[in-house]
């Protein structure tokens, strides 16, 4: 695994993210909790590799006591980026006094919940039918998700901060 170092998002990194968001999401909307995000919009952290090249990137907003991950994709999984970006974005909300760092994934999502699960964020609520909401704002939301997993519901996953009580 290479070394991964994170940075905020540049100019030069509009051709890398464009082509990552196009292949994750098909493009640069993601529809999550009933809100739709440009994520050329939001603010970005990329990962990049001992050699300098791009390794992955993620999107994010600070609000509601807590730092939202909008979107988080590694160019080829086990790299280190997803880990890397993760505990960048935990510095960032720390810095800014979130009290949470916090997203949403769904349900067929088996692999992204092993893997925020493994690094502390913890299932806090679902919301069925959030993903057939979803598809009426961004239609290109398949109805199979990773595995032929009926694609329905949202999983809101977040890992506490602070010591302080946070509301969802």
């Amino acid at each position: 695994m290479a070394s991964i170092q994170v940075r905020p998002a540049g100019p030069g990194d509009h051709a890398d993210l464009a082509a990552l968001h196009e292949r994750e999401w098909g493009g640069p909307y993601v529809v999550v909790h009933d809100t739709r995000y440009d994520l050329r919009e939001l603010p970005t952290l990329v990962a990049v590799d001992g050699a300098g090249g791009f390794a992955g990137a993620l999107v994010h907003r600070l609000a509601d006591n807590g730092l939202e991950v909008v979107s988080l994709a590694a160019t080829a999984p086990g790299n280190g980026a997803g880990s890397a970006l993760l505990a960048a974005a935990e510095a960032v909300a720390t810095a800014a006094g979130a009290g949470r760092l916090w997203l949403v994934t769904t349900n067929d999502n088996l692999r992204a919940l092993r893997f925020y699960q493994r690094r502390g964020l913890r299932i806090v609520a679902v919301d069925p039918g959030a993903v057939d909401r979803a598809r009426a704002a961004k239609p290109s939301i398949p109805r199979l998700g990773e595995d032929d997993i009926p694609l329905h519901d949202e999983l809101r996953l977040e890992r506490r901060l602070t010591g302080r009580e946070v509301r969802p």
